[in-house]
């Protein structure tokens, strides 16, 4: 007899993980497939410096946060000197958590704390974590924490917070709103939405949104207008996901609070950390923050910690997620130009969505009787080798390997992609769904996102409508020879009668199509380009994969 173990359900049914190392899975009937959609480990599975890490902390005493501990002040200057590098101007304080959840808690209730206000600001879309303050604010349509299922229908948890919402932006870092690069995607009630709350939080990822830097700057600007405090929720991009050690650093502005989660320790053990600035730790100098647990900052997660941004930055990881940037964001082109279940294609770096045309998923129970067309697709990638994940609704495809894939693996992900879109267009079509590119031959394509590279635009679909007692861990600047511390919708389709398309639509359809290849074949160059400038990144990757891989999978 066994106890059932609950969970959320995500990606295929009857999957069973045995084993792993560098990023690969070993699956329980043998197969060995590619972990290509898992950002909690940005250096793969069981990475020997991981390992030694942990295994060399696991004769540490069981301390809770209230405690003094050498290790929890190495890993908090091993982040100041690898992950905040540069931004010692601007870095004040650490203290850490162990989920991003709980980090964008603490983090949305210290801004409650500071401003006496209650009300919280994010975009649509977002998606910050299904604990406390940081389920507030979540908003996407199915993670609202309570029930779904086909029979009984959403059972949602009640609202306990007023949370104010903005328009997810439509820019992206190759495709600014203005040539000026300026930002038109915040609400012209943007002052009234922030004028008494307490923060604003957004991310960087979730719900396929990678906003320009412009959209960052103007918010920024906005919020500290209002009195508000400007929270970036990095969990997901931060350490080099994007290209950057933190993408906040494409902009000019730098946040209140950063929050880190998922790889922060190399899924070797669960971690995060929030991060305030100069001004914020200068505000809790002389106040204790009233917030305790028993396992934050606990010896196993801080010693992975550490081992993990040195391993990073050792490696030139961030640099190269950088270099693919250009190559991905072309070869993923050419891929969604061939499929017309591919209703977008955004990302950066070594993060990317692949959205599926037929909405948003605001109509999807997490318990149909028979395999979803994002089941087939995941199926058919997992056939050839490569798991890939789908969002929660899925409506989404997600491309998020580890920070160690080599140029062979990408490939054999991009193959599993296009084969597993193959799948989506039959099963799509044959459900009746007919073409999936909308717009009129010859139009400009109104409301499109753009996927871009430099000097180059690819279309690529429609967008979406204290220290004592509490354990604060001040970062320490340490001077050189004296040990002393001196002073960061397209929701369903238009139609015609009986629901069959408009006149005229399959033409402009294969007219689109036919403009996102040649784009496509336009972007080769870039692609070249690319490579070359990856080349210099690229033996140091390919040491860390060798590190990363042990000869034997662990099970």
């Amino acid at each position: 007899m066994h106890l059932p173990v609950l969970s959320a359900g995500l990606g295929l049914r009857e999957i069973e993980v045995a084993g792993a190392a560098g990023i690969w899975f070993r699956l329980a009937d043998g197969r060995r497939v590619i972990d290509a959609s898992n950002t909690a480990a940005p250096l793969g599975h069981c990475h020997s410096d991981l390992v030694a890490a942990v295994r060399g902390a696991s004769g540490s005493p069981a301390l809770n946060e209230g405690w003094l501990w050498p290790g929890r002040q190495r890993a908090a200057d091993d982040l100041l000197e690898h992950a905040f590098r540069g931004e010692e101007g601007w870095v004040g304080a650490v203290r850490f958590c162990t989920s991003a959840s709980e980090a964008n808690d603490l983090a949305l209730s210290l801004a409650q704390a500071l401003t006496g206000r209650a009300a919280l600001v994010t975009r649509e879309r977002a998606y910050l974590g299904t604990m406390g303050l940081a389920r507030e604010v979540t908003v996407q349509p199915q993670w609202h924490g309570g029930l779904s299922s086909a029979r009984n229908g959403w059972r949602p948890v009640p609202r306990l917070a007023d949370v104010r919402l903005l328009p997810p932006p439509s820019c992206g870092v190759y495709s600014p709103c203005a040539p000026d690069g300026s930002c038109r995607c915040l609400p012209a009630d943007l002052a009234d939405k922030l004028a008494d709350a307490a923060a604003v939080i957004i991310d960087y990822s979730q719900g396929g949104v990678y906003p320009a830097p412009a959209y960052q700057d103007q918010l920024a600007r906005a919020a500290r207008a209002a009195g508000a405090l400007w929270i970036a929720d990095e969990a997901v991009t931060g350490l080099g996901r994007q290209g950057r050690w933190l993408t906040v650093q494409r902009g000019e502005s730098r946040p209140d609070i950063v929050t880190l989660g998922k790889g922060l320790a190399g899924g070797v053990t669960p971690g995060a950390a929030v991060v305030m600035s100069q001004p914020v730790a200068e505000l809790l100098r002389d106040q204790r923050w009233q917030s305790f647990s028993t396992f934050r900052g606990h010896p196993l997660t801080v010693a992975a910690i550490s081992a993990t941004v040195r391993r990073i930055d050792r490696d030139g990881l961030v640099e190269r997620a950088d270099a693919l940037d250009a190559t991905l964001r072309a070869r993923l082109a050419g891929i969604a130009a061939a499929h017309s279940c591919v209703r977008r294609v955004a990302g950066l770096g070594l993060h990317w969505t692949v959205d599926l045309r037929g909405g948003e998923g605001r109509d999807w129970r997490a318990d149909p009787s028979t395999p979803t067309p994002a089941e087939r697709m995941l199926a058919a990638a997992l056939d050839a080798g490569v798991l890939i994940a789908a969002n929660g609704e899925e409506a989404s495809l997600f491309i998020a390997p580890p920070l160690i894939v080599s140029d062979g693996e990408l490939e054999t992900i991009l193959a599993a992609l296009d084969r597993a879109l193959t799948v989506g267009d039959k099963t799509l079509l044959s459900a009746g769904g007919g073409s999936a590119l909308p717009g009129a031959a010859g139009s400009a394509l109104p409301g499109w996102a753009e996927m871009s590279v430099p000097g180059r635009r690819l279309a690529a679909g429609p967008t979406r409508g204290g220290r004592s007692g509490c354990a604060l861990g001040r970062i320490h600047r340490h001077l050189p020879g004296t040990g002393r511390a001196g002073p960061g919708s397209v929701r369903g389709r238009r139609t015609g009668a009986a629901g069959h398309d408009p006149p005229g639509r399959a033409s402009a359809d294969l007219a689109v199509r036919d403009r996102l290849r040649r784009w496509a074949a336009v972007a080769r160059h870039d692609v070249a380009v690319a490579q070359g400038q990856g080349r210099a990144a690229r033996p140091a990757a390919d040491r860390a994969q060798r590190a990363g891989r042990q000869d034997e999978f662990r099970g």
